[in-house]
């Protein structure tokens, strides 16, 4: 655990994920801070849950209301017992069960003055205008922050007031930019020139600071230098006229400075002069309905005809008070109709899109991190609605039946409702996506009739899980993760049918997930964390044609891809390039950055660990690499240990190999002076001339690799380790360390082109002496060889201990700067950062669209594909791309006949080889054959030529047995 200046502790494996997004310092800021948050039905239940798991200092939920039906419909901790009772009292025991770090108080009283001043962030949802302005206004006063949050039906709207001086240590969340320098000019703006293997990524009004530039050492911890972009390589700096001449080398590395921000009261916004005039069709008819409907806050608020006529006067009585920019010369009176019409309803989605936008402004305005909104933010989800032109559901239709759908039924009506409970959805994924999808589906009544939700999840909860998948608690550790989540949401919403299964999706379970399954779904939903399963079961949905709702999150960012069959195009249709690797030649020889040197211990991992345990009964040595027998043949032969101290002498002499001989025989090929056949240094640029270590025991880093790669090397011969440091500081006085010796004629490759060539010429005299000399695999069992996987988040494993240590020590070798531990574990674990909020809005958008593939929407507009950072903020909406047709000769798709211009040529089926026989053959055979009751289908793959012999491109052909 890490300390913050008050003496509290970060629990860093609890919060681990949230830390890669926010930060070490701003968690320390977050967590001295008190929040109120007023309005508990379902979006203030929703604000609370997110800045609960974000982990303030504490939190105190407050109403004065109690629980109605209408409200079970998004309020997640309210049953249908709860009924006539005070929502916060309720809702408090249930929410203080998400962190134990963070205490939950329930309120009851009026927000007086007094109460308000022990809070640093005040949230209000569920208020009066009157109310606002009046709260709105002593929070400025008093320098309260304060996020004011509203949904009313498909409309909703966020208002920020984070006081007149506020300071953001961070505007965009990103990791600061670096890049190697070439050269830097003399001149009144100097100008600085980077290596052209990568832009430089720098913008003008940046700030950098300059590291190991030789010559021009003036730059070396100067103060932050603002610069301006000339383009992909070069940028200017200050004037250099005075500095020494630029020699070689150096390193630039962006600063983030902080940026003074300035917010104006809640209590302006009756003049709504800093609004747009499009937010302006949206914000007036909700400021009526907050401070001008006749309706108290708490009643129902009507949805008809009538009621959208009244709504229409006052806001042009509205609008004709105002003045200047706050006036809209044409008010959208369809647009204020709407709102009327659906105002009524309290929808989980449209909660849980708000709610993790408000809980996120919250964790900024606690710490400072990332842009609030300034001010205004609205949103609207009207294409939910009929794509009928005009369709306004009846009265009847909408009004409130005293059930828990209440809230829904007033937006959409009774007969979505039946429909919904009727669905049957594959959920595949149980994690942060798949808890916020349980939790909404349970809410909007999905499967909770006829129907049925199946969740698949293999994996089991671990600690670093509860800080952002909410469903879980600390006693559920270990256990499965989609019986837990389903027997949480049948807490939630006893009607629900939902079903747990732990199976990873994949060919190898195509027995289970066979065609009687996806036939009897109505769509999928995605909660994975890889894309190879993303686009497997994008293939699957594909060929089934089933909608597919799709998601993702990094970090504050987010995304939502929507998936209609025969509409829209498929998640694989486009992909992201892929990641870019690291040359073979720069983690051996030339490593200039951190990221190089843990790439290089995680290989080291797997090849000391790993690699020689699962090779060691190979029946074909000479068909691997030369290296890799090499390294089996240590293992079972020459460094064979059989005691603890064998394993602490292997450590040691490993070390020895590795940071320090191995770099005198690189510096013995090349030395620091060595030359280019250009006659540049060879040591330049991005090659950094690296040092040996010399071994010590009272190094803390260097006892740190000796104990950890001793114990994982005890692990994998299945002998017992031991954490004595002083005990193994005895036993390598006993060591014996061969000295260096260099040898000749050892060729430093030092391209991936010369690594390639080398690796094509392997000694096969060598590989064949290996093959006698390895134990033959029936003597094998005398070693008890077990391979170690690598796992990041067990702290007591080793296997982070020897991450750390290898990498660093490595960089010490190239004068890299050190990882700490935190962020090794981000690197060599690949760890995707994530955070609550950007979870739960992803997925309030991903459940708007199930609305609409519920309804059976087909227009293409309907429809949105979405991409937030709320870190910016950020927020991008667009109509997904239409599913590509083509045509073939003189027809469609579907038709395969020499009559339209082309003819088959050669023909595939998914179980033989190609075909000489009529379809209905091969039908007849399969079928006969047996192969499973799972196969109710033969897919057959074409390869057809047109008239002119020309290859032509035709989609397979399904052959359904009957």
């Amino acid at each position: 655990m890490a300390k913050n200046g008050n003496d509290a502790e970060i629990d860093e494996g609890l919060y681990s994920r949230q830390l890669y997004v926010l930060g070490h310092d701003a968690m320390k800021r977050m967590q001295n801070s008190n929040v109120l948050i007023s309005g508990m039905r379902g979006l203030g239940v929703e604000i609370a849950k997110n800045v609960i798991l974000g982990g303030v200092k504490s939190v105190t939920v407050h109403d004065q209301g109690v629980a109605e039906w209408r409200d079970l419909s998004s309020q997640f901790y309210l049953r249908e017992e709860d009924l006539g009772k005070n929502r916060a009292e309720v809702s408090q025991p249930r929410l203080a069960e998400l962190n134990s770090y963070v205490p939950v108080a329930a309120y009851t009283g009026a927000l007086t003055d007094d109460y308000l001043t022990q809070f640093q962030v005040v949230v209000l949802t569920n208020s009066t205008l009157e109310e606002q302005q009046h709260v709105g206004e002593f929070c400025h006063s008093k320098s309260i922050k304060l996020v004011i949050a509203d949904t009313r039906g498909l409309f909703g709207q966020l208002f920020c007031d984070f006081g007149e001086e506020m300071m953001v240590y961070d505007t965009n969340g990103e990791q600061p930019l670096s890049a190697m320098i070439s050269m830097i000019t003399k001149d009144t703006a100097g100008v600085v020139t980077c290596l052209d293997e990568a832009r430089h990524g720098f913008e003008s009004g940046d700030f950098v600071t300059f590291t190991e530039v030789q010559g021009m050492t003036e730059l070396n911890g100067c103060q932050p230098v603002e610069i301006k972009a000339l383009g992909p390589y070069t940028f200017s700096i200050c004037d250099t006229t005075g500095f020494s001449d630029y020699v070689r080398g150096g390193i630039v590395s962006q600063v983030k400075m902080p940026k003074k921000i300035s917010f104006v009261s809640s209590c302006n916004f009756p003049n709504l002069a800093t609004v747009s005039q499009s937010a302006l069709q949206i914000l007036q008819p909700i400021l009526i309905f907050a401070g001008f409907n006749r309706c108290t806050p708490n009643a129902e608020i009507c949805v008809f005809q009538a009621d959208g006529d009244e709504l229409v006067t006052l806001a042009k009585e509205v609008n004709s008070a105002q003045t200047g920019s706050a006036k809209v010369e044409q008010l959208d009176e369809a647009l204020i109709k709407k709102m009327a019409f659906v105002s009524a309803g309290d929808l989980a989605p449209l909660n849980a899109f708000i709610g993790g936008l408000a809980a996120q402004e919250v964790m900024k305005a606690c710490t400072g991190k990332f842009m609030p909104i300034m001010q205004w933010l609205y949103f609207d989800a009207l294409e939910c609605l009929s794509e009928e032109e005009g369709a306004i559901l009846t009265e009847e239709e909408c009004a409130p039946r005293n059930c828990r759908y209440d809230g829904q039924i007033a937006v959409f009506g009774t007969k979505l409702q039946d429909v919904l409970a009727k669905q049957r959805y594959f959920l595949v994924g149980a994690g942060a996506i798949g808890c916020e999808l349980l939790k909404n589906f349970a809410m909007m009544g999905l499967a909770g009739g006829e129907g049925e939700v199946i969740v698949t999840d293999m994996d089991t909860i671990e600690k670093s899980n509860l800080n952002r998948q909410f469903l879980f608690r600390p006693w559920d550790v270990t256990k499965m993760k989609s019986e837990t989540a389903a027997a949480a949401v049948k807490q939630m919403n006893p009607s629900i049918k939902i079903t747990g299964h732990q199976n990873r999706v994949g060919p190898d379970t195509e027995r289970i997930y066979d065609d009687d399954f996806f036939e009897n779904l109505d769509g999928v939903a995605n909660a994975l964390d890889n894309v190879d399963a993303r686009m497997y079961m994008d293939r699957r949905c594909v060929y089934y044609r089933k909608p597919l709702l799709e998601s993702g999150t990094l970090g504050t960012k987010g995304n939502v891809q929507v998936v209609i069959p025969f509409l829209t195009e498929s998640y694989s249709s486009s992909q992201d390039p892929p990641e870019k690797s690291i040359p073979i030649c720069t983690l051996k020889n030339f490593p200039n950055a951190i990221e190089h040197t843990l790439q290089w211990a995680r290989d080291e991992f797997e090849g000391l660990f790993k690699q020689p345990s699962e090779n060691r009964t190979l029946k074909l040595p000479g068909a691997q690499p030369l290296e890799v027998l090499e390294a089996v043949y240590k293992s079972l032969v020459t460094d064979c240990p059989h005691s603890w101290a064998d394993c602490v002498a292997w450590a040691r002499n490993h070390w020895q190999c590795q940071y320090s001989n191995n770099i005198r025989q690189l510096l013995h090929n090349f030395p620091p002076d060595q030359l280019t056949s250009s006659g540049a240094p060879f040591w330049s640029g991005p090659k950094r001339c690296p040092h040996p270590l010399e071994f010590s025991t009272s190094n803390e880093l260097h006892m740190d690799y000796i104990m950890a790669a001793a114990n994982l090397y005890a692990q994998t011969y299945g002998l017992p380790g031991n954490t004595d440091r002083a005990a193994v500081t005895k036993i390598l006085q006993d060591v014996h360390v061969p000295t260096f010796t260099p040898r000749s004629g050892v060729k430093i490759h030092v391209s991936d082109q010369e690594l390639q060539s080398a690796n094509a010429s392997v000694d096969d005299s060598r590989l064949e002496e290996l093959k006698t000399l390895l134990p033959a695999p029936e003597s094998s069992s005398q070693f008890k060889l077990n391979p170690v996987d690598f796992e990041k988040d067990d702290d007591t494993n080793f296997h982070m201990d020897f991450i750390v240590a290898a990498s660093n020590l490595r960089a010490e070798n190239y004068d890299i700067p050190p990882a700490d531990r935190h962020k090794s574990k981000l690197i060599a674990g690949k760890i995707i950062p994530a955070i609550a909020t950007t979870t739960a809005s992803v997925v309030g958008l991903v459940c708007l669209e199930l609305i609409k593939i519920v309804q059976g929407h087909k227009k293409l507009e309907s429809y949105k594909n979405g991409f937030m950072n709320l870190a910016l903020p950020f927020f991008a909406f667009s109509e997904p791309i239409a599913a590509p047709s083509h045509k073939v000769g003189r027809a469609g798709f579907y038709i395969l006949s020499e009559t339209f211009g082309m003819y088959t040529q050669i023909l595939m089926s998914s179980c033989f080889s190609p075909l000489s026989c009529r379809m209905t053959e091969i039908v007849t055979k399969v079928s006969k054959k047996k192969l499973g009751k799972h196969v109710k289908a033969l897919v057959f793959e074409l390869c057809c030529n047109d008239l002119s012999d020309e290859d032509v491109e035709v989609p397979y052909v399904r052959y359904t047995i009957r």
